[in-house]
C-alpha cells in the first residue's frame, strides 16, 4: 500500500466516524456520549493523516494535543488547532465509553465537538491539499 493510499484510508475512518455521529445527532434522542467520542475519533484520525502524508512516525495514542505537537514539527499553523480547543477531545476518547466514568455530554457539548471535528478535517484538508495531496 502506498504512502498516498493510507492517507486516504486515514480520511475515509475519519470521515466514517463524522457520518457516524453527525447522523446520529438527528435522531430523537441522541447518544450524545457516542457522539463525542466519533468527533475525538474523526479528530484523531485526520492527524494521523497528515502525520502518514509527512512519513512522520507516531505512536499508537488518542491524545490530540500530542497529535498535534507532532504535526507542529511539519508545519508551525497545527498550533491554530489549540485555538480551536481540538485537544479537549481527547477526553472523549476514554471517559465516554467506559461506565466507570460514566459521563454523558450534554447536546451543546456535542454540538461543539462536532464543530470542533469538522474544523479539524477542513483545517487538515487544507493543508495536505496545499501541499499536493489528491483527494478523491
Amino acid at each position: 500500500m502506498t504512502a498516498g493510499e493510507l492517507v486516504s484510508k486515514w480520511i475515509t475512518k475519519a470521515d466514517h466516524d463524522l457520518k457516524i455521529g453527525t447522523g446520529e445527532m438527528k435522531t430523537e434522542n441522541p447518544v450524545t456520549d457516542m457522539v463525542c467520542f466519533h468527533m475525538q475519533q474523526c479528530a484523531e484520525k485526520y492527524l494521523k493523516a497528515f502525520l502518514v502524508f509527512n512519513k512522520k512516525p507516531f505512536r499508537k495514542t488518542h491524545i490530540i494535543a500530542e497529535l498535534i505537537e507532532l504535526c507542529k514539527e511539519i508545519d508551525d499553523d497545527f498550533k491554530e488547532l489549540y485555538d480551536l480547543e481540538a485537544d479537549s477531545l481527547t477526553i472523549y476518547a476514554t471517559e465516554a465509553r467506559y461506565p466507570d466514568e460514566f459521563y454523558i455530554p450534554t447536546i451543546e457539548e456535542t454540538t461543539k465537538c462536532i464543530n470542533i471535528a469538522k474544523a479539524v478535517k477542513t483545517f487538515v484538508l487544507n493543508k495536505l491539499t496545499s501541499a499536493g495531496y489528491k483527494t478523491e
